[in-house]
């Protein structure tokens, strides 16, 4: 599938999260509640490091916007919950196991590295940005917060 542009639906889905807890889309949705969800590489590298530390910093930012924050990644459940643990994060680390969310999203990145592909979901479950930065671990986050501010 073709990474999707902004308007297109976002497809549900249902991962488990570090509990190996089955988390679904329409979880967020119900809520009516914009949805930044960023895929990442790998946990404990270390631009995911910085990526995922600079969005818990800016957590708070999202949670007044009334969004909320989901990471996905190939890691298993153990591994997001060691790096949850280590680095404090607040937010739901998703395992996409065998890239199967990450191709469905078309986030799937090329074959030296998996993507670093974010994307915000606004209330009615439509792609309201998609930016792609797989060097740069900060670039999308302020540029998330100004598209939740607007959607609200």
């Amino acid at each position: 599938m073709t990474k999707l542009k902004v308007g297109d639906q976002a497809p549900d889905f249902t991962c488990p999260d570090k509990d190996g807890k089955l988390v679904s889309l329409k979880d967020f949705i119900k809520d009516q509640k914009p949805i930044v969800l960023y895929f990442y590489p790998k946990d404990e590298t270390s631009i995911c490091t910085k990526e995922a530390c600079e969005f818990r910093d800016k957590y708070q930012k999202f949670i007044e916007a009334g969004a909320d924050v989901i990471g996905v990644s190939r890691d298993d459940a153990e591994s997001h919950s060691k790096f949850t643990s280590k680095y404090s994060l607040p937010f739901t680390l998703l395992t996409d196991k065998g890239g199967e969310l990450a191709k469905l999203y078309g986030a799937e990145g090329n074959f030296l590295s998996p993507g670093r592909v974010t994307f915000i979901i606004d209330k009615n479950g439509k792609v309201a940005l998609n930016h792609s930065a797989l060097l740069s671990a900060t670039s999308h986050i302020e540029e998330s917060l100004k598209v939740i501010e607007q959607l609200k």
